[in-house]
């Protein structure tokens, strides 16, 4: 049997489609079946929870409910584990599932068991489609299964999905930006990386590719990058990252579309409203169930490989970036210091990220932008 659509080739691929159609329902807050074998397990993000789905959702538990919970999260509920795990659900009480999904100060109430089979690829699935990463699965039958409507993905192609859009990037577009203080630019559309977004590769001046290239991997930053928040130095760093170029023989700033380190802009927000109570930015994201960084980088090294670049000098203050740029084959001779400004809204944000997640960051080489620092 031909596996082909408009001549290519699918026989020897995951179904990406499936795993695509079911990130798009869960993002939306509807259900979905992952499939072992002839066994379906439905599955739902807690933040599409009211009432009355929940309602529905007992019809169908027969008190086999469960509620998936990320190791961040039960850590922060007290019990000390590097893995996820999960709490029965006797019934679907609204009030107690998203106290254990998102109460700051709730505790277990309930003994944490090993996930089972198809859980592990439910919580992929949840960060795929940026939703909280709490997720309430029950075994279901096939014939309610169809009755539901539900759109189904095995889950083995989830976890194929993840490796194969990793390395699956292509140009769709570029053309000639001008931008302020780099009047010589280009944007290049790359299509692919997780979720099939949109990436973009800003090649700044003519960087000579046979010599290591100055590059940049910058994560989207809504609030920064373009309203100029001071809750972070995103917007300083990607401004004075293009200037620099302009003024230092080019190179290439990567634009990648992962807000909030990987867990997505309404989860960004989630978190802004905890570190507004006293909560640091690592704290909050586990507070929602988040670990350090969500972000991966090697579909990053995949848009510098196709640019025709081989060796660089990265910009960045991340270790993690740097590794993995050197995991995905490209040879870093150097990496450098990019600075923002600090200001009373973000000195602790800046220390967070040195202490906490080992960036490279001197605070007291960080230029002050209005008013006094609490250093």
């Amino acid at each position: 049997m031909s596996h082909t659509l408009l001549g290519i080739d699918r026989s020897a691929q995951p179904d990406l489609i499936g795993v695509e159609r079911a990130i798009s329902e869960m993002r939306a807050g509807r259900a979905i079946a992952l499939m072992a074998g002839d066994n379906p397990l439905l599955c739902v993000s807690v933040e599409a929870l009211d009432e009355a789905l929940c309602q529905q959702l007992d019809l169908y538990a027969s008190q086999k409910a469960r509620l998936l919970i990320p190791a961040a999260r039960l850590r922060r509920l007290g019990f000390m584990t590097e893995e996820a795990g999960a709490v029965a659900l006797p019934d679907m009480n609204l009030k107690r599932i998203t106290t254990l999904a998102l109460e700051q100060n709730a505790r277990l109430d309930a003994p944490v068991a090993p996930l089972q089979k198809n859980d592990h690829e439910a919580l992929v699935l949840a960060s795929l489609a940026f939703v909280l990463p709490a997720v309430i699965v029950m075994p279901i039958t096939s014939e309610q299964c169809q009755t539901l409507n539900l759109v189904m993905v095995g889950g083995a192609d989830v976890i194929a999905y993840r490796a194969h859009q990793m390395v699956s990037m292509r140009i769709m577009a570029r053309a000639p930006v001008p931008l302020e203080g780099a009047g010589e630019s280009e944007f290049v559309i790359f299509r692919g990386g997780e979720g099939m977004r949109d990436q973009v590769a800003i090649i700044i001046g003519r960087p000579d590719l046979s010599k290591p290239v100055v590059v940049r991997l910058h994560s989207a930053c809504l609030t920064g990058d373009l309203f100029g928040s001071l809750k972070c130095d995103c917007g300083d760093q990607l401004r004075h990252t293009a200037r620099y170029m302009a003024e230092n023989g080019g190179g290439i700033l990567l634009y990648l579309d992962q807000e909030g380190r990987g867990n997505g802009l309404a989860n960004k927000i989630r978190a802004y409203r905890l570190q507004a109570q006293g909560f640091d930015t690592y704290d909050a994201d586990e507070v929602l169930g988040f670990d350090h960084d969500q972000r991966r980088f090697t579909f990053a090294a995949h848009m510098l490989t196709q640019l025709g670049v081989t060796h660089v000098r990265v910009m960045t203050n991340n270790p993690l970036k740097i590794k993995a740029l050197q995991d995905a084959g490209l040879r870093v001779v150097a990496d450098e210091r990019i600075w923002g400004r600090a200001n009373d809204h973000n000195i602790h944000y800046l220390a967070s990220k040195r202490d906490r997640a080992g960036h490279m960051i001197d605070i007291n080489e960080v230029p002050v932008y209005g008013g006094s620092t609490d250093k």
